[in-house]
């Protein structure tokens, strides 16, 4: 598997620059409990258990996503971080890269490109007060490439180019603040893959990088498989491919890009299992155009939340992670 990651990257000039292996893994939820759509915070976290880590990188997991509310983080909207709840975070974090040498974190703010009800940009949040964030976790997490700044969690319901002029200023801020990690960028429609390239994605790929070319600007994609795209039924009605492959054609057409899907998941159940892992035996087909995937989700769900890949208490795996991760992790 290895031989055939780095013989792909070695031979194809188109994608020098790529990101260096296949990603796989999971999301560990918890600390954006309680966050709404409308990006209001409630008040309500909880620690993602730590064993989980070990568990699933024993399994061969090596991406975890970790979300967070943006209240947590900064509880005065453009002010300093809370370093008490950075702690905590971080200790999550470093649990994540502990777990293997090639272990990496997406570092989340589930946020909906809003706080408290209002619009980044848009008569909510300034764009610096949106940056200031990151440019505080760029500080603190800059020299380490193994972590990935998602820059925001599914945005949804605003104007897309004032948007992506948002995140422009972001990604110029985080690179002013002397952090070289791959950043994730945001799109529109709950960060949808069949939206991306006809909404957000003709903008987002004229967003430039200040440190050179476009290789560490991934495009971030979420895409479930009910029958609404919501991620809330435990049945599956797709495998996804058709919509992923032409997300695929889109990144070819522009420049190589690349893309993570960072959301998506299936209850378990026999549906799922089937169509999920059909749709992550694409992504992994579909290397370098797609990086990788993390499922929704583990972390500090119950084994009862429908899209549950949490083990449970005797360390036994979900169907839906055995059947159909497990046989597309790296």
């Amino acid at each position: 598997m290895k031989y055939a990651i780095f013989g792909l990257a070695a031979t194809s000039v188109a994608f020098a620059q790529s990101f260096p292996l296949r990603l796989g893994g999971v999301n560990t939820a918890g600390y954006d409990f309680s966050v709404a759509t409308d990006g209001t915070y409630s008040g309500t976290f909880a620690v993602p258990p730590s064993y989980e880590y070990a568990h699933f990188s024993g399994e061969g997991a090596n991406l975890y996503r970790i979300p967070f509310a943006w209240q947590l983080m900064t509880p005065t909207l453009g002010g300093d971080i809370n370093t008490t709840f950075f702690d905590q975070y971080n200790t999550t974090v470093q649990q994540a890269l502990a777990s293997s040498s090639t272990a990496y974190a997406i570092v989340d703010l589930h946020n909906y490109a809003r706080w408290n009800g209002d619009i980044i940009g848009q008569g909510g949040p300034t764009n610096a007060q949106y940056a200031s964030i990151w440019t505080q976790l760029a500080d603190l997490y800059g020299s380490n490439d193994r972590l990935i700044f998602g820059l925001m969690n599914e945005p949804h319901d605003l104007d897309v180019p004032t948007w992506a002029e948002s995140v422009q200023y972001v990604v110029n801020a985080v690179r002013s603040a002397g952090a070289t990690n791959y950043l994730l960028l945001p799109g529109s429609n709950y960060t949808s893959a069949a939206a991306m390239p006809t909404v957000a994605g003709p903008y987002l790929v004229n967003i430039t990088d200040p440190l050179g070319g476009t290789g560490k600007l991934l495009l971030d994609v979420h895409q479930y498989l009910d029958s609404d795209n919501s991620g809330t039924h435990s049945t599956c009605v797709t495998n996804n491919t058709e919509v992923l492959s032409t997300f695929v054609t889109f990144l070819t057409a522009n420049g190589n890009r690349q893309a993570i899907l960072s959301e998506t998941g299936g209850g378990n159940t026999a549906s799922c299992e089937t169509d999920l892992g059909q749709e992550l035996a694409y992504v992994k087909s579909a290397y370098p155009s797609l990086v990788g995937f993390s499922v929704w989700a583990a972390g500090a769900f119950d084994t009862s939340y429908v899209l549950s890949v949490t083990p449970d208490t005797n360390g036994t795996d979900q169907p839906v992670w055995t059947d159909a991760v497990v046989p597309n992790l790296p």
